[in-house]
């Protein structure tokens, strides 16, 4: 019997979520972060310029089960401008974004305005300050994963992402594993994600 093995990441900005590069950028991979297994892939995958959670495994039936629309990813994201209700209202209902060249509107999602920066999470030194103009941080939370999801949603309403952050994945929350920014953690197994 196969023994699978099991990461969790709290990935750094500027990291690409992936252990080849193609297009021969100047941008760091996951296996300079940790010593991964061969056959390690991450489940789901957060931009470049996306930090926070990111689960890795070398196998290829639980990366289907956590990617499915049955488990819970919630963002935290710092917004261009303070976000209004009716913006929030529009992104719980669903926003038309393109993907793939053609118009998709999102599935209903959760979406709250955080009333101030998460304080588990370090500033950011890329992003600018008060006299740029106002900043506001919004929860998003979605059962779907389009590319570059969030980020095209909050411009739909109006207000580009300037920071975004995977917080939770299922029942599983950064801020309760502690972890620092690029720090991984070996696990038996993800059964955490799922319990309630």
């Amino acid at each position: 019997m196969i023994q699978h093995r099991h990461f969790i990441l709290h990935k750094p900005f500027g990291v690409l979520t992936q252990f080849v590069n193609n297009r021969k950028r100047k941008k760091k991979l996951l296996g300079e972060l940790y010593d991964f297994p061969q056959d390690t892939m991450a489940i789901g995958r957060l931009d470049a310029n996306s930090e926070g959670l990111l689960f890795l495994t070398t196998d290829g039936m639980q990366s289907e089960l956590i990617r499915s629309g049955k488990i819970e990813k919630e963002y935290y994201v710092q917004l261009d401008g303070i976000i209004t209700e009716e913006a929030i209202e529009s992104l719980k209902t669903g926003v038309e974004i393109g993907f793939n060249g053609k118009k998709y509107t999102t599935k209903p999602c959760q979406v709250f305005r955080l009333e101030e920066t998460p304080a588990f999470l370090p500033p950011a030194a890329r992003i600018r300050d008060e006299r740029h103009g106002p900043c506001s941080w919004a929860s998003v939370t979605l059962t779907e994963g389009k590319f570059r999801q969030v980020r095209k949603m909050t411009a739909a309403v109006g207000f580009p992402t300037l920071r975004l952050v995977r917080v939770r994945i299922g029942n599983m929350r950064l801020d309760q594993l502690k972890l620092k920014i690029g720090e991984v953690m070996e696990v038996r197994d993800f059964n955490n994600v799922f319990s309630n």
